[in-house]
């Protein structure tokens, strides 16, 4: 059987259905077999493995998947590759193909269904417009995971394990650290893909926490303060959280309780990491309590 992940034998599929690439679903195909070899040796692929595989394209690398995993379900958003992939995983029977948007699935249902529950090793090629959004679906959907190992821009790649004080340090970074430990597995150059992308590629696995990295009474506060610091990069961490419209905290509480906790008025959120993050929900979250009750 003749691998997708040979530039001809691609070409040759794509010509034979009559393949347009979609701008809009940012489509760009691995034709490059060692990349394949090091995403599956980045997700430690194993025979007793199920693997949910997000945008398999043609199947390329689906096709290596089914070679190292126990089972494979891949989820196609696009509906004019369906038939590509039932002719080019044909000889794998250990692969469901379903036609969807990841958005939408029942991701917990597929890990009761399919691997009884047990953590899921996850696989994709992600576009930069939606990398975000299904990375942190999967992780706030709370379905047992065991690492998502993902190809999406370098630039996005620095993101995700960034620390704070850098420039790539923003709220993607912290949104990922308190979900999963960031790897950088592999640098891949736009030639390994077809047709070529704009700028290059990473790989990056993210080794998902058992728990949480730090103790946070109420996670949706402590995002919301996350994205206010980030939202202007510029200003003080104060005065992004006063002008959040997602926030009602004044700018003297904040103040407040960042003294109480020892950290400068003029500091910017980009230098606070997620222990400093949790603490400063939990204290303007106890304010906030405190400041109901006595309007009561």
């Amino acid at each position: 059987m003749v691998k997708l992940s040979n530039p001809q034998e691609t070409i040759r599929i794509l010509q034979k259905y009559e393949f347009q690439f979609k701008k809009k679903l940012g489509q760009n195909f691995l034709i490059d077999s060692h990349v394949t070899d090091k995403i599956i040796e980045a997700a430690e692929i194993r025979k007793n493995d199920f693997v949910l595989e997000i945008g398999p394209g043609i199947g390329t690398m689906t096709q290596h998947l089914c070679e190292h995993a126990g089972q494979v379900l891949a989820v196609e958003i696009d509906s004019s590759l369906i038939p590509i992939l039932q002719e080019t995983l044909a000889p794998y029977d250990n692969v469901v193909v379903r036609q969807g948007d990841i958005l939408k699935q029942d991701i917990p249902a597929i890990a009761r269904e399919y691997n009884g529950g047990r953590p899921v090793k996850v696989v994709a090629n992600l576009p930069y417009y939606i990398t975000t959004p299904i990375i942190m679906g999967l992780f706030e959907s709370r379905v047992p995971l065991a690492n998502v190992t993902v190809m999406v821009q370098k630039e996005v790649a620095e993101r995700m394990q960034a620390k704070p004080g850098t420039k790539e340090y923003g709220a993607l970074s912290l949104a990922v650290q308190y979900y999963a430990k960031p790897y950088l597995a592999a640098n891949v150059p736009p030639n390994c893909f077809m047709p070529r992308p704009a700028v290059g590629s990473a790989v990056i696995r993210l080794d998902c926490l058992q728990g949480t990295p730090v103790e946070v009474e109420d996670e949706s506060l402590m995002f919301r303060l996350i994205r206010a610091s980030f939202n202007q990069r510029r200003k003080t961490l104060q005065n992004g959280i006063a002008n959040s419209p997602e926030l009602s905290f004044t700018k003297g509480e904040v103040a407040a309780v960042l003294t109480d906790l020892g950290i400068a008025e003029t500091i910017r959120g980009e230098k606070l990491g997620l222990p400093e993050f949790a603490a400063l929900a939990n204290a303007l979250g106890r304010k906030s309590v405190i400041k109901k009750e006595s309007d009561m």
